[in-house]
């Protein structure tokens, strides 16, 4: 049984009250406290050694990535972050010191964004580090950006750059909470998902929920230098493409906006963010699955991202 085979079990049936607006399945849970123009948005995410960093790592860019995950998801829900409470199993023995370090990559980014980090749990876990991170945040009511509501002809956009962020980027990566707020203030974003499993599963997880099928370009997926790298020195190894679709770990946006919308979205980015690449990559369509289109015609994409228990 893998990940989402096991969440989809657990799931099935939980318990939810009154305050629940969104719950299970999306990027984070949408509370309403009754607050006249907010809701509240939950989430928590897990770092492991061996998993999500390695032994050797820089402690402060562990830290960091620790809460980045959360910062990411906030993003994908258009929302802005505001306290955190964090989680800490060390192995014995441990150095004070090392542990110092990840709260200090922790604590430099929570301050550029505007996150208390306002309690927590530390306990001892054999053998390996693990952080786990919950979060509390805010969106403005109406505002928050679902995986479920992508529609039938719209088009499909995704930032940055995919594939090969093993080289150093998954640990250095930065949340898109700016961009993300600033599509919800000046768009109509049908449905939005952060990519941190791959291009290939994200989509995927997006498309199941809106009940809807993806057609890409080939040609329009953008490939990462460091995908490129890696593919010109192992040859046998994976295509740009293919880690561009499955490495996973990238933390871009990907979202959906009406095909009327596409090319006035595409020149407004330009103009706020010329730094920061953002391609439409195909539409959506009725139907199910993925297909990925070039010169020779479309064939069903079978790639899929990383899943953890495979």
């Amino acid at each position: 049984m893998n990940e989402f085979e096991l969440i989809a079990r657990l799931t099935r049936v939980l318990p939810v009250n009154a305050t629940v607006v969104t719950g299970a399945g999306d990027d984070c849970a949408v509370l309403d406290f009754g607050l006249a123009d907010k809701l509240i948005l939950f989430k928590t995410d897990a770092v492991v050694e061996g998993v999500h960093f390695e032994q050797g790592a820089p402690p402060e860019k562990i830290g960091r990535k620790a809460l980045a995950r959360c910062l990411s998801d906030i993003a994908a829900m258009a929302g802005t972050p505001d306290a955190a409470v964090v989680t800490l199993g060390l192995p014995e023995p441990f150095k004070p010191e090392t542990v110092e370090k990840i709260y200090r990559g922790l604590s430099a980014l929570a301050q550029k964004y505007g996150v208390a980090i306002v309690g927590g749990e530390t306990t001892a876990n054999p053998e390996r580090v693990f952080i786990s991170i919950a979060l509390l945040g805010t969106v403005n009511r109406g505002k928050q950006i679902l995986r479920s509501t992508a529609w039938a002809g719209d088009a499909i956009f995704v930032t940055g750059e995919l594939g090969g962020a093993s080289a150093g980027r998954h640990l250095d990566f930065e949340p898109r909470l700016d961009e993300a707020r600033w599509l919800a203030e000046h768009f109509s974003v049908h449905a939005m998902i952060d990519l941190s499993d791959g291009l290939a599963g994200d989509l995927r997880h997006l498309l199941n929920a809106s009940g809807v099928g993806a057609e890409l370009m080939k040609s329009a997926i953008p490939m990462s230098r460091a995908a490129k790298e890696i593919a010109r020195k192992n040859p046998f190894g994976k295509t740009p493409l293919a880690a561009a679709l499955s490495d996973g770990e990238d933390f871009e946006l990907l979202f959906t906006v009406a095909a009327g919308d596409a090319v006035k979205l595409h020149d407004a980015w330009k103009k706020h963010f010329p730094k920061l690449k953002l391609s439409c990559i195909g539409k959506i369509y009725a139907g199910e699955g993925i297909t990925l289109r070039d010169k020779s015609g479309a064939q069903q994409l079978d790639a899929h991202g990383y899943v953890h228990f495979t």
